[in-house]
């Protein structure tokens, strides 16, 4: 198993209610050249959690970081515009994703809970909200 520094939020960028799937990102992904989809586990809009990349596998979610890191996506984080950055992560989304890091940082202590906006020369919202402060009691 690969040695795991940090649990990494993303956001799908898209539009906020609007539901797509692990199939959507992967087909996202590959068009712009990827391997497969990047992320390790998708975060649909009714909470429920769907495996991505494997785990064992070296992601592509956060350049310069992703041998050591594990990514978690949930779907939008973009309002009904589809440009502007917000948290629209639904109620069953935010409940999912704490009791998700929980478990994944009992499995992986070391690890620090970061938003992909968290790490150098990274000049996007994403998640579209402060993951750093908001899971920062997760220990």
């Amino acid at each position: 198993m690969r040695h795991i520094d940090h649990l990494v939020v993303h956001c799908a960028a898209t539009p906020e209610g609007k539901p797509f799937t692990v199939k959507d990102i992967d087909r996202w992904h590959r068009e712009r050249g990827f391997r497969c989809i990047g992320y390790h586990y998708v975060i649909y809009l009714d909470g429920s959690i769907h495996p991505g990349r494997p785990v064992e596998e070296i992601g592509a979610h956060v350049k310069g970081h992703n041998r050591s890191s594990i990514g978690i996506c949930y779907i939008g984080g973009v309002a009904a515009d589809g440009r502007t950055a917000k948290d629209t992560r639904t109620p069953a989304q935010k409940e999912a994703l704490e009791t998700f890091l929980r478990s994944l940082k009992r499995k992986y202590p070391g690890a620090a809970i970061l938003g992909h906006r968290d790490f150098p020369k990274v000049r996007k919202a994403c998640p579209s909200f402060n993951a750093k402060k908001e899971y920062a009691h997760i220990k």
